[in-house]
Order: structure tokens, then C-alpha cells, then sequence
């Protein structure tokens, strides 16, 4: 299976096969980042972003053919991201993906990137079915039962602001470089995660949402009460803020992984798997590894190169797709979206409006 990822800010293409006994193997996965172009104005830039995706897709799915050994036509299908994301972005991919399943005759699969995330561990290891994920990105913060291959039940959601976005914005804030999440982790290491008493929004109550926004106020609220900022504030905020958003988090998913022992009280070592952008941070993976821990979970992060943004894990959910005898779009009529809900049943907590739920 071909992928290719156009979502945001990467321009992505990889080839992914399953070996003689099944087992699924990574062929090629390319990966440009636009990180350099988008710097100077502190985040993405739709239109920049889309251009750049023209310039380079062509080329980046060249080299993941080549370095996969295969051609177009040993592949058995096209899986292209078509959404949600920036529009621009996912209108290059998935016109690509159409162009080349329509010459090559190869079916298309257009792969919604949060299934990406959500299926991504079982490219790398043994995860059955049913199994917790907790998405972490800079546009989702959620927590999806997956019961099997395009079945998912949205069992949490932010009700303001994503997880990684209040990273970038405390980033932004401090002054911190863009990229705004790795750059935090960074300062975190030489802080001191005592010295602000942030709050854990949320935490304790019945509710299994999250919310960010509060925390957000805080930080900006005890940066400006010192300004100006050393490093060493810098640092500290940065801690303290990473120490607020470890605790609660293992609130809110303590919640869901006793839902899920409760529908599911046959398995005996259940799994939760942290995925997207935000799961790269090592301070948030130990404090789930923790909370996992406790409840008897099993606790399973993919590589790191597999947490951000990449084509593999579209590739990998095509074929998944494919295995599972999913119909492909035949018609190729499928259009990109902007939003597009995992769970289209669950009642949106917020961004619902005439493109449809956000999240």
C-alpha cells in the first residue's frame, strides 16, 4: 500500500507491505517538514503550507517507491489522507492519490488521518482488539474505543482548546521557539515543576473530558506577574505546566480505563495506546506509563517517528482497510474534509458548524 500525508505541515509518502507470515513492515516512509517555512510567523500557514505540498509531493512519493524497492504496480492500493485538516493541504494528497490510483488502476482508500494515529501501534506491535487510544495532537485531544477497523466510539474530548495547541500558545507566550511543544519539553528539563501551582482542569470530576484553556490562563497569568522572565522562569513555568498537564491527564484517562475495564472484564492485561504529536513528549508518556501502571493496563506509545505526522501510519490504515474487506472509493468522489469526527455519532463539544463537528 502507498500512503501519502498532506494533512498540515508534512509532506509525506511511505510504502507498507505485510511479509509472507502477515506481519506488517514499513518499506519506506519519507517525510519533509515544513518547519523551516512556517518559523518566521510562529505557526502553520495554510496557503504556504499547500504550495509547499505541491512543490514537494511528486518527488517525496518518488523516493519512497524507489526506496521500497517496489513501483506503482506492485502496490495493491493508494491510501491518502483526506481529511481532517487544513483543506489546501488535503486537496494536493488526495488529488494525488486520485491521479495515480486512476492511471495506475489501483483502488483508493481515503484514510481518515485520526484512524492513522489511532491504528498506528498495530503497524509495530501485537494490539487485538478492542483497545483504548488516546489521541494527543496540536488540533485533538480525545480518547477513542477502538473496537475494530472503521469502528471507533469517541468516549472523550476537550470542550476547548487541543492539548498541543496549549503547548504551542505557552511556547508562544514564553518566547520559546516554534516548534512550540518540543521546545517546551526542553525548558522543562532544567525547571522547577514545584515552583507554580497551576491547576488540573477538571480533575476529580465525574465528567471523562478534558479542558485546557484554564491552565493556559494560568501560565500567561504568572508570566506576566514576573516579567520580565529569566531563563530560569522560563524554565520553571515550563515545568510546572508540563507537571499540571501529567496530572491531569492521569485523572481523566483513569476514568475511561475503568469504563473499559468495566465493559470488558474478560481481558486481563487491556491496552492503552497514546498517539499523535503530543505523545513524543517524554515527561506525558511517563506519566501515563505511570497511570497504567496502576490499573493494570498495559501501556503502548509508538516510535516517535511514527507519533507525529507521517505517511506510514495512512498506508497502514489502508491496508487495514483492505485486510478488512473495506470497500475502496471506486467512484473516486470522495472529497477532502476539512472536519471529519473518528466517531460521526457522538455529539460534537465543540467547533460544531456548517463544515460540520470538529472534533
Amino acid at each position: 500500500m502507498l500512503g501519502i500525508e498532506t494533512s498540515c505541515d508534512e509532506t509525506a509518502a511511505s510504502v507498507v507491505a505485510l511479509d509472507a507470515d502477515g506481519r506488517p513492515q514499513i518499506l519506506s516512509n519519507v517525510v519533509l517538514s515544513q518547519i523551516d517555512e512556517h518559523a518566521a510567523f510562529g505557526g502553520v500557514v495554510p496557503e504556504i503550507a499547500a504550495r509547499a505540498h505541491v512543490e514537494a509531493l511528486d518527488g517525496i512519493i518518488e523516493a519512497a517507491l524507489q526506496e521500497s524497492g517496489k513501483g506503482l504496480a506492485d502496490m495493491e492500493g493508494i491510501a491518502a489522507t483526506a481529511g481532517p485538516g487544513l483543506i489546501g493541504g488535503l486537496i494536493v494528497g488526495l488529488m494525488t492519490g486520485k491521479a495515480l490510483a486512476s492511471v495506475s488502476g489501483k483502488p483508493l482508500y481515503p484514510v481518515n488521518h485520526l484512524e492513522g494515529h489511532a491504528l498506528a501501534a498495530r503497524l509495530v506491535d501485537d494490539v487485538a482488539f478492542p483497545y483504548l487510544v488516546l489521541l494527543v495532537s496540536g488540533g485533538h485531544t480525545q480518547i477513542i474505543l477502538v473496537r475494530g477497523v472503521g469502528d471507533y466510539e469517541r468516549w472523550a474530548s476537550t470542550i476547548d482548546d487541543a492539548l498541543g495547541e496549549a503547548f504551542d500558545k505557552t511556547a508562544k507566550l514564553l518566547g520559546l521557539p516554534y516548534p512550540g511543544g518540543p521546545n517546551v519539553e526542553k525548558a522543562a528539563l532544567a525547571g522547577d515543576a514545584s515552583r507554580f501551582d497551576f491547576p488540573r482542569p477538571l480533575k476529580g470530576e465525574a465528567r471523562p473530558d478534558f479542558s485546557f484553556s484554564g491552565l493556559k490562563t494560568a501560565v500567561r497569568q504568572a508570566a506576566t506577574a514576573i516579567a520580565p522572565l529569566s531563563e530560569k522562569d522560563i524554565a520553571d513555568i515550563c515545568a510546572s505546566f508540563q507537571a499540571a498537564v501529567g496530572e491531569t491527564l492521569q485523572d481523566r484517562v483513569a476514568r475511561s480505563l475503568a469504563r473499559f475495564r468495566g465493559m470488558f472484564p474478560g481481558q486481563t492485561q487491556p491496552t492503552l495506546v497514546v498517539a499523535g504529536g503530543v505523545a513524543a513528549n517524554k515527561s506525558i508518556r511517563a506519566a501515563l506509563e505511570l497511570v497504567c501502571e496502576r490499573n493494570g493496563f498495559r501501556f503502548l506509545a509508538p516510535p516517535m517517528k511514527l507519533c507525529t505526522d507521517n505517511a506510514a501510519m495512512i498506508a497502514w490504515a489502508g491496508l487495514e482497510r483492505l485486510s478488512a474487506g473495506i470497500e475502496p472509493d471506486e467512484a473516486m468522489h470522495f472529497a477532502p474534509r476539512s472536519r471529519w469526527p473518528l466517531d460521526e455519532s457522538a455529539a460534537p463539544l465543540i467547533g460544531a458548524g456548517k463544515r460540520g463537528a470538529k472534533a
